[in-house]
């Protein structure tokens, strides 16, 4: 049997991982094969400690040890992408507050069912989230949401052109983009 390798994440830098470390230790991890970072579980990008573990932390016969499921993934395609890695490399996974264990059918079975949930969960807080937007938006000019303000100075762009300048002389003197700057000429016309 395979080495016990321990992960623990939180979200931010304000958070506390002692918790889950001292879960991970008493799930029998020892400190040189545990992972921690504070990072975003959202996407698989800055989460180094995650990348090392998959690509050279877990060898056949080892179990990755997490606290709970949202700790390794948020969304479905990322969970399977990493439960895909963990097959190939035939590394099974321990879930402590879950009850997963994927060594078992049952597990196995949790395991999707609670990653479908909470891919659920993920979905309906972002059409919640969209819903509120677009009512906000509905209300026209009273809506909190305005968009960014204009950067660009659109009557000053015209008299500038209007005294000859190109775009690129525009844009140096403005200090923006001179895509900006033609796409603000392409609809004054």
């Amino acid at each position: 049997m395979g080495e016990l390798i321990g992960y623990a994440r939180v979200s931010s830098k304000g958070q506390n991982i002692e918790p889950q470390i001292d879960a991970l230790t008493r799930a029998g991890v020892t400190p040189e094969h545990l992972y921690q970072e504070k990072a975003s579980g959202t996407k698989r990008d800055g989460r180094a400690e995650l990348e090392a573990l998959l690509a050279r932390g877990i060898r056949r016969g080892d179990r990755l040890v997490i606290t709970r499921l949202d700790r390794l993934a948020r969304s479905m395609r990322d969970l399977q992408n990493i439960a895909h890695v963990l097959k190939e490399k035939e590394v099974d996974l321990v879930v402590t507050e879950q009850a997963i264990d994927t060594s078992t059918a049952e597990g196995r079975l949790f395991f999707n069912m609670l990653g479908s949930i909470a891919e659920f969960e993920t979905e309906l807080r972002k059409a919640r989230q969209r819903e509120g937007i677009d009512a906000a938006l509905a209300k026209g000019p009273d809506s909190p949401y305005k968009g960014r303000p204009a950067t660009i100075d659109g009557k000053r762009i015209t008299a500038l052109r209007e005294q000859g300048k190109t775009p690129t002389a525009i844009a140096k003197e403005l200090d923006v983009a001179r895509s900006s700057v033609y796409r603000y000429l392409k609809e004054d016309v």
